[in-house]
């Protein structure tokens, strides 16, 4: 298989800022420590709150070579920077880091930086949702066909973890944001898929506009000779799709209507998906899949082809469909008590996963939503609420906002914990009737993170029986 374009950089005695210090900017750190650079890793928090990463740190015999600067930014480490590389979750907005921009100070993201020394070819896929389920099926397609693969990026494992690893792989199989696209410029995947483009990041984005095209930079250095991989019936993915310079295939192909000469890709049909690559046909059996839902049907259309792009082969692609079990806080069920179901979608950070998960289910459903508002459109909810939906459930941050959009569309109720809002869907719900928690709202108002909060939802749900 073609090795991946290089773009390397020459790292010994350059003076590099990492910005964001916990599992990204570690590995940065390291990766740079390694190859001789001037490491300076700076944080807003302070120590105590970084410490398994302090610790990190001072465990490595390079870690002599990386100064810590935490509990704020200095702009005067910035501007004497050779090279600035920022973690996902830092907004690369901030005034330090636009200082150094005004003074030409290069930037990119561990992703950019990652790619430049990648020489396995590299498989991304990105999309508002799905991302995490699609890039965990490429790689079990890729293993089931016999492809050694290394699976990470935003899904946890920075990629730069992958160039210190003694074992190499055949590809490369990445995860990828919008945070982590915005700081690319040279990263070019072998084959991309964009799942969906949907609202979410708008506190971030400001409009749709923007946030699509953070989404499209998966393509922009992109050439004849690689695979962009696309959501026919994604009517946000048009505009920039006749300016994809790659091979294009579509999932949802029979929705491309006549405006796309493109031949290639994927038809959904009940029960099974056709592939047509290549002028060939070729048929993928469903019936054994425990993935629910027509956005769990394209993840497995998406993931088809782009294992295909990559060798991977027909026999491998249906063994790990069969196989794959689905990812934890993703409509999972947790318990079935006195005949009413409770489902984990914690997952569901977006307004747009919720009406996905709402969506799977034909029995009533109590929706539990709520948390850190992220300027999603709750409205779009409207419709899919008033026929799945007999009562609603809001806490955290956003449940003024949620109950305002959606009062009039059906009962809401509010809770001031996940405790209490399990015991109201429970008191509401009857037998046959689905307690779904889908939040639609990041979780940082009142958890660590999405899986914690699905922990949270769990252990509600056990404690009912007491």
């Amino acid at each position: 298989m073609i090795k991946q374009p290089q773009h390397k950089l020459e790292l010994s005695g350059k003076k590099v800022v990492v910005v964001g210090f916990r599992r990204t900017g570690a590995a940065v750190a390291e990766f740079l420590a390694r190859r001789d650079a001037v490491v300076t890793v700076t944080d807003r928090d302070c120590e105590e709150e970084l410490a398994p990463y302090v610790e990190r740190i001072r465990r490595l015999s390079e870690g002599s070579r990386i100064r810590l600067e935490l509990g704020g930014h200095k702009p005067e480490t910035f501007e004497s920077a050779d090279l600035i590389v920022i973690s996902p979750g830092v907004p690369h907005t901030i005034a330090p880091v636009q200082r150094a921009l005004s003074r030409n100070i290069p930037l990119m993201g561990e992703m950019e930086l990652a790619g430049r020394f990648i020489e396995e070819p590299i498989v991304a896929i990105t999309g508002t949702n799905g991302k995490t389920t699609t890039t965990e099926l490429v790689g079990a397609m890729l293993s089931a066909s016999g492809i050694k693969n290394f699976v990470g990026g935003n899904i946890g494992n920075p990629l730069i973890e992958y160039l210190d690893q003694k074992e190499k792989v055949r590809v490369v199989v990445a995860e990828v944001s919008s945070f982590q696209l915005d700081t690319t410029s040279t990263f070019r995947p072998k084959a991309g898929i964009l799942l969906n483009i949907t609202d979410d990041h708008l506190d971030r984005y400001g409009d749709m506009k923007h946030y699509a095209e953070s989404k499209a930079r998966l393509f922009a250095q992109q050439e004849a000779s690689d695979i962009a991989i696309l959501n026919a019936r994604d009517l946000a993915a048009h505009p920039f799709l006749a300016k994809v310079k790659s091979r294009k295939m579509l999932f949802n192909l029979h929705e491309a209507g006549h405006d796309y000469p493109i031949k290639e890709g994927a038809l959904i049909q009940s029960g099974k998906i056709l592939l047509r690559t290549a002028g060939l046909d070729q048929e993928l059996d469903l019936s054994a899949t425990t993935l629910p839902g027509l956005h769990n049907r394209e993840n497995i259309a998406g993931a088809a082809l782009c294992t295909l792009a990559v060798g991977g082969s027909i026999q491998g692609i249906q063994g790990a469909i069969n196989s794959f079990k689905g990812l934890p806080h993703r409509i999972t069920h947790v318990a079935t008590r006195d005949g009413v179901k409770f489902y984990d979608d914690s997952k569901a950070t977006n307004v747009d996963a919720v009406k996905k998960a709402v969506e799977t289910f034909t029995e009533p459903v109590i929706l539990i939503m709520g948390g850190r508002d992220k300027g999603g459109f709750f409205e779009i909810l409207k419709d899919c609420v008033d026929r799945h939906v007999k009562a609603l459930v809001v806490l955290g941050e956003a449940a003024d906002r949620i109950f305002g959009v959606l009062k009039d569309v059906v009962p809401v109720l509010r809770a001031s914990n996940m405790e209490e809002a399990v015991m109201i869907a429970r008191e509401k719900a009857k037998s046959g009737d689905i307690v779904l928690l889908s939040p639609g709202c990041a979780s940082f108002d009142m958890f660590e993170n999405y899986a914690k909060r699905g922990e949270a939802f769990a252990k509600a749900v056990t404690e009912l029986e007491r």
